[in-house]
């Protein structure tokens, strides 16, 4: 297939559900498939594939939302950062409207700070070079998707020699995410559709480790309808045909199993693996960026001195079971009450690709 009509055609979806249903029939209990992706979770939402699933097939939504899992304490030092003088705050647009403790970089940019969005890291190192009585620090978020890019202006920032240039780093690894998930008790899943951006980078490797050693089985797919149909048909006949330590690359039209080696080769030069909190799950081990030694002069955490302001938590609002799996959206109190897009409480909402953005935009279950 080529074109993006033919992967959302209803024909072949309806034909895929329908082999669905006649596998599901043979597994006696519930089947939950966790979604590690804020693009694979929208893209359920908005095409309704939930509606469509056996009974016994549950799709539940994973931290697979980098703004998502960014917790209050990074939120926080950007915030203070914002607030002091000379200083200019450069990020995607999505981290604007997420509360940390005290306030957002919307509030601070409504209150005066110097706070730009930028659509690459390398507009950042522009902005640095035009404005050199400014220091200019970039929000470096994502997973392994953003991190080269980020990784790639660093290194172009120190070759130029640019001393005004910073990144305060919040990158996180998605593995050792899925694996803190298979080690809560609370929390069940059955198959995990694995993020298709993230695997363009690391490969197919990295997840066959989760599958071996929790007996559960991985198919990274790609974010089209039938993409993600043919995913779960492929978790739902490895359970079948109990072959639960497999992992298949679905989207094979773009990733391939040693991923992209001279992105992973960026990431290595430029930071360290190190243990990393994450909203709702907590800190996990090795499962964060951060910038090694060597390019310590952009590192805004070693060249700022801020001293954090503490805020209330935030009453209410329970994004961390949700990024866990173990809730959905309408389970919390204040979900279109009074968290909406227009009033987000929780960072969930903020994003495009949070969970609760996408049930409140599409309504489905």
């Amino acid at each position: 297939m080529k074109y993006i009509d033919e992967y959302r055609n209803p024909e072949f979806i309806g034909t895929i559900s329908k082999e669905i249903h006649e596998l599901a029939k043979k597994i006696p209990h519930p089947i939950n498939l966790m979604e590690v992706c804020g693009t694979h979770t929208m893209a359920i939402g908005k095409f309704g594939i939930r509606q469509i699933l056996p009974e016994n097939i549950k799709l539940i939504s994973g931290p697979g939302c980098p703004v998502c899992v960014t917790p209050d304490s990074y939120i926080d030092r950007i915030i203070t950062l914002s607030r002091k003088e000379n200083v200019v705050i450069t990020t995607f647009g999505d981290m604007i409207k997420v509360p940390g403790s005290f306030s957002s970089l919307e509030k601070e940019k409504s209150a005066g700070s110097d706070i730009k969005v930028v659509y690459s890291p390398l507009e950042a190192i522009d902005i640095a070079e035009k404005s050199p009585d400014k220091k200019v620090v970039f929000s470096g978020i994502g997973f392994e998707t953003t991190a080269p890019a980020v990784a790639l202006t660093i290194k172009k920032a120190e070759k130029k020699g640019i001393k005004n240039f910073y990144v305060l780093c919040g990158h996180k690894l998605i593995p050792p995410a899925m694996e803190a998930l298979m080690e809560d008790k609370e929390v069940k899943i059955d198959g995990f559709i694995c993020p298709g951006h993230v695997s363009v980078i690391i490969g197919s490797a990295p997840y066959l480790a989760i599958s071996q050693r929790y007996n559960v089985p991985c198919v990274i797919s790609g974010f089209e309808p039938l993409d993600i149909i043919q995913s779960i048909f492929i978790l739902i006949k490895k359970w079948v045909e109990d072959k639960k330590t497999d992992v298949e690359i679905q989207y094979k039209r773009v990733v391939r199993e040693k991923g992209n080696i001279k992105a992973r080769k960026v990431l290595e030069e430029v930071f360290d693996i190190v243990d990393s909190e994450w909203r709702g799950l907590g800190v996990i081990r090795k499962s964060g960026l951060a910038i090694k030694e060597k390019y310590r002069d952009i590192d805004a955490d070693f060249q700022f001195s801020t001293r954090v302001k503490k805020g209330k938590k935030r009453c209410g609002c329970i994004c961390g079971d949700i990024l866990k799996g173990k809730k959905i959206p309408p389970d919390c109190k204040m979900f279109r009450r009074v968290c909406t897009p227009e009033n987000p409480l929780g960072p969930c909402m903020v994003s495009s690709e949070g969970s609760c953005a996408a049930y409140y935009r599409y309504g489905n279950k």
